[in-house]
């Protein structure tokens, strides 16, 4: 598993986190309305939670590669 991190660049990672972190862009950043429902205590259905997991996912990669490659 480390191996294929290890292979994906940053350079394919950080358009993909921006892209899916912050689409749509219009009328709030998806990512940023998940997290304001989680703070608030109102993310309770399912397909929220799994739609942050999903829109966040990019950028536990990128900290999980940058946590790697400082090893």
């Amino acid at each position: 598993m480390l191996k294929l991190l290890k292979k994906i660049p940053y350079s394919i990672l950080l358009p993909v986190a921006l892209i899916l972190g912050l689409s749509p862009f219009v009328p709030e950043p998806h990512l940023f309305e998940k997290i304001r429902l989680l703070v608030a205590g109102q993310l309770v259905r399912p397909i929220d939670i799994f739609d942050l997991l999903l829109h966040s996912s990019p950028l536990f990669l990128i900290l999980l590669k940058a946590i790697v490659s400082k090893k």
